[in-house]
């Protein structure tokens, strides 16, 4: 038996793999010996079958499943043993392997190309810049976070008269006909409406002055442009029995109701933050801050880390790779892509690639990794994140928990997570060995940035 090497060039090489046949005699006679043993044909008793009738019959396939397990086992050996790092499989080479004929060979060569990673080198320095960007927590956004906050914890108040374009409206409605209740029209109780849904503005100014238990007459086709969808839901009926309804109808009012903003007192305070934690708007305000920038971090993060990919995509723009043999191996891998979607993809694949590479070599070489405590943790964090994105800032410490264990259990999830902890390592040592410029900038200036990014 013997394993060996031939490199093409840096980036490939041919796997020449050659057994004789005392590298498998051994093996075959016992599996021989053994399928007699289990043979049963007509005229021999149950494992009495001569050896040379079960080596007709079944000598050429165990002779070839023997060699095929020799090739195997050793060929991942040999690139195991001597550290050959392989892109993707062996694959058979398509030139120098000939025929192989289990009837008549005793010793076999079989050859397998493979896909060579390169060597990576690139160096950064202070000279390699990037920016930074970190959105501003300015007034306008706590301004809008404290109206959403108020709006969220709010009350509703039933009220006698409709004035604002939230008013909630309940009541009975009447089809008529001419003026009149319609003889076996529709009558539908406890519709909903709200001034600020009605698109014509006509139908909305009938509403806006409405009291309570007085009636109005409007037009719900002309309130939604004839939208049959939003037609449905007002009459709660399916779609198409409402593409006809064009009448004029009566609105009986049964009930208003407001929505009132929760008012910025100590109570609310305590609904949002720990009781106490916080004792007035101010101090609110500088919690929120802070609150807003952890969340918000991620976001930075992300959109650094393509910044830092295209850097070292620069750095690595000169490796090159066994193209053909890596397209021959990803069509034999999957026996569903086509070839003319591969070579339209493969540029990406490359790219790909080549950041995996540049990637791998900083963490190896900085010695950056992610321990399981370490990722318990930050799980923890995104789950608390989270919950904070939708206004719960006090979640006690054994529901994070219970959910962060939740979530490391679905498929794919710590592989992701670990991802993020690993590109933030890798921001970290960047900072340091890099300039990178932290630059402030608003949210709708960074959502620009990173449609701009995503056009690309």
């Amino acid at each position: 038996m013997n394993v060996s090497l031939k490199n093409n060039d840096a980036a490939s090489g041919v796997l020449k793999v050659e057994i004789e046949k005392n590298d498998y005699a051994e093996s075959l006679d016992k599996n021989l010996y053994k399928l007699r043993r289990q043979a049963n044909m007509p005229g021999f008793r149950k494992g009495m079958v001569p050896l040379s009738i079960v080596k007709k019959l079944y000598g050429k396939q165990a002779l070839a499943e023997e060699v095929n397990k020799l090739v195997r086992e050793n060929l991942y050996a040999y690139i195991r043993d001597n550290n050959i790092k392989v892109i993707g499989e062996p694959i058979p080479n398509e030139n120098e392997q000939r025929l192989i004929d289990f009837d008549k060979d005793e010793n076999f060569e079989f050859y397998f190309d493979v896909a060579l990673s390169p060597d990576i080198d690139f160096e950064l320095t202070k000279e390699d810049k990037l920016t930074f960007y970190k959105i501003a927590i300015d007034d306008e956004l706590l301004d809008k976070r404290m109206e959403s906050y108020r709006k969220d914890f709010g009350s509703y108040d039933k009220v006698d008269k409709v004035e604002g374009m939230d008013d909630l409206v309940k009541g009975d409605i009447t089809e008529l006909e001419n003026g009149e209740p319609k003889t076996g029209g529709i009558f539908v109780e406890q519709v909903m409406l709200m001034p600020s849904y009605i698109k014509n503005e006509t139908e909305q100014k009938k509403l806006i002055g409405a009291e309570l238990n007085g009636k109005i007459v409007f037009n719900p086709y002309q309130a939604y442009e004839g939208e049959e969808k939003n037609l449905a839901q007002f009459f709660m009926m399916d779609i198409e029995k409402v593409k006809d309804l064009k009448n004029d109808f009566t609105f009986e009012i049964k009930e208003i109701i407001r929505h009132k903003p929760a008012e910025l007192n100590q109570e609310f305070f305590d609904r949002i933050y720990d009781p106490g934690t916080v004792q007035d708007e101010a101090a609110f305000r500088d919690k929120e801050k802070e609150s807003l920038s952890e969340q918000f971090l991620p976001e930075s993060n992300s959109l650094f880390i393509k910044d830092v990919r295209a850097l070292l995509l620069k750095k690595v723009e000169d490796i090159v790779f066994a193209d053909d043999i890596l397209k021959r191996w990803m069509l034999l891998s999957d026996e569903k892509m086509e070839k003319e979607y591969l070579e339209e993809d493969y540029p990406k694949i490359v790219e790909d690639l080549k950041y995996h590479y540049a990637k791998d070599r900083l963490i190896k070489e900085n010695d950056i990794k992610v321990e399981k405590e370490e990722l318990e943790d930050y799980v923890k964090r995104a789950v608390k994140i989270q919950y904070m994105q939708y206004g719960m800032m006090s979640m006690p410490d054994n529901v994070i928990e219970n959910v962060a264990k939740d979530v490391l259990k679905k498929e794919g999830t710590e592989y992701d997570f670990t991802n993020r902890i690993l590109n933030e390592k890798i921001i970290s040592l960047l900072k340091e060995k890099i300039t990178v410029t932290v630059k402030e900038i608003t949210s709708g200036e960074f959502d620009e940035i990173v449609r701009k990014v995503a056009d690309k």
